[in-house]
């Protein structure tokens, strides 16, 4: 049995794997990523079971970090995407035998599926004998190849398909159509007038010409015309079709259980390089972080927030990285600055960076540190529900006690300008007391707020602050950076810009 791309043993795959948690995909737009990786995809299901489960294993992350490492190489991915493909063929073809009426195109449809997954086979076996992988799946999975290419059970079904495709290709027959009798012969050497019309209308061609010949495919359908013409082309060569019939009693079941896992679990490496591909293609870097289910010291470089950085691309838009870090003793990061100022958008890429870490696959940025928590909660403002007997306060209130009473010194929470339907005392007041049970309980935490108090009420808090043009106050750069929270200076450089300030103001009235 070759092993898993996925798990680096069967042990790992049955370990500590906490259930999906989806609770907080849509505030940091998990959802939106996952849907767009998984798309139409034929295995959709799995794709999105995998990108939203998130294991705590760190070997099985760094696991799955080798083989898209390997997969950076374009000659191994290619020889991957190739290989799916073809698979994805044998699969088309096999998918269409039960819709046949006619025994003789099933089989013909069976050998042309084996044949297809016999050279799927053989050139991704040489393929990865040639390239320098290194990772732990793609070495163990190539090694189990290389026997089962040499086995004699695949040895036998690659010459027999290629023995049967051959003797079919070399059948020749005649067929005879007058009214409504249809009569099919051997073909008996009667002259060929195709290169003969050919040369006698060559005289009257003028330059090239455009082709209007159109290309059919094949289809799964026969008609009755069609199946009795087939019929009878098998009593004619009854040898040949006996031989089909007994290679396909024999081989039906042609593709083996571990190639097919195989290309199955391949499909979480491929769509995942295929969504970021364009994203790497405009400059934005990609990184394997550094993870670590102890430290809390986490950093990132050039990050930025994934489903916006997809979405800029397809108009008009500049995407604007960023970095943090938290050094000892810091845990919580307190962002302040004016509004759409790319605050939220910051809270999301830290979020998405440790969510997808914990996938294993690579997440935004040059370089990154994370950390691996038990869960990653959220708390983002809702619009106040007119149903809902209780305000947009109590509200808050509630859904943050409830995440506070979850959360455990592993966990990981992000909250996003709550408390705003109250007076800024109050605001202040209950921000604070959130803030305490967050240290208390050492919690990782991101905490976008207007209340610039919160920014440097602990040794374990840090502050940082969305920016703007200093010329120009109301042009925002998108930049989050460490600076104390300054919302007077923001405010004195907007009412500046308005000329609104008390010295200007005295100064056109005395004017």
């Amino acid at each position: 049995m070759a092993s898993s791309l996925l798990y680096p043993s069967p042990e790992s795959d049955a370990g500590e794997f906490y259930p999906p948690d989806s609770s907080f995909f849509a505030d940091l737009r998990i959802d939106q990523i996952i849907a767009a990786v998984a798309r139409d995809r034929e295995e959709h299901d799995l794709l999105t079971d995998l990108l939203s489960r998130e294991v705590h294993d760190v070997d099985t992350l760094r696991y799955r970090q080798e083989v898209f490492r390997d997969l950076d190489d374009p000659a191994v991915l290619s020889g991957a995407q190739q290989f799916a493909e073809q698979m994805r063929q044998v699969r088309v073809h096999l998918a269409q035998l039960p819709k046949m009426d006619s025994t003789h195109q099933r089989q013909g449809w069976t050998l042309d599926a084996a044949g297809l997954y016999c050279d799927a086979v053989r050139t991704l076996a040489g393929q990865l004998t040639s390239a320098p992988v290194a990772s732990r799946g793609l070495r163990g999975f190539r090694d189990y190849l290389s026997s089962y290419v040499a086995s004699p059970d695949f040895t036998a079904c690659a010459a027999q398909t290629a023995s049967c495709r051959t003797a079919l290709a070399q059948i020749t027959y005649e067929t005879r159509i007058k009214g409504g009798r249809v009569e099919v012969s051997r073909y008996a050497g009667e002259p060929d007038y195709s290169d003969e019309i050919e040369q006698v209308f060559s005289r009257f061609q003028q330059g090239g010409v455009k082709d209007y010949r159109v290309a059919y495919r094949g289809w799964p359908g026969m008609n009755h015309v069609a199946a009795q013409i087939t019929e009878l082309v098998a009593r004619l060569f009854s040898a040949e079709f006996e031989a089909l019939a007994d290679y396909c009693a024999r081989w039906s079941g042609f593709v083996d259980a571990s190639v097919r896992q195989f290309e199955r679990e391949l499909q979480f490496y491929l769509a995942y390089a295929e969504y970021i591909r364009p994203l790497q293609k405009a400059g934005l870097a990609f990184c394997y972080p550094d993870l670590d289910p102890v430290s809390k010291i986490v950093s990132a470089t050039a990050t930025f927030d994934l489903a916006l950085a997809a979405r800029l691309l397809a108009r008009p838009g500049r995407v604007v990285t960023n970095d943090f870090f938290l050094r000892e003793p810091e845990r919580v990061i307190v962002v302040t600055g004016p509004n759409q100022g790319g605050k939220t958008t910051f809270a999301r890429t830290f979020g998405q960076l440790h969510h997808f870490a914990m996938t294993g696959c690579p997440v935004p940025g040059s370089s990154a540190r994370l950390f691996i928590p038990d869960r990653i909660y959220t708390h983002f403002e809702r619009e106040e529900d007119i149903s809902n007997l209780s305000g947009k306060l109590e509200d808050d209130l509630v859904r943050i006690q409830r995440v506070l009473r979850s959360a455990t010194s592993r966990s990981i929470v992000i909250m996003n300008e709550i408390f705003t339907a109250t007076t800024l005392s109050d605001a202040t007041f209950l921000g604070t007391r959130v803030l305490d049970k967050v240290i208390e309980l050492d919690l990782l935490c991101v905490y976008v707020t207007f209340i610039d108090e919160l920014a440097s009420m602990a040794p374990t808090v840090v502050s940082m602050a969305s920016t703007i043009v200093p010329e120009n106050p109301a042009e925002r750069t998108y930049k989050i950076v460490r600076k104390p929270a300054d919302g007077l200076a923001y405010a004195l450089a907007v009412a500046r810009k308005h000329r609104v300030t008390y010295e200007q103001l005295r100064e056109r009235i005395s004017s």
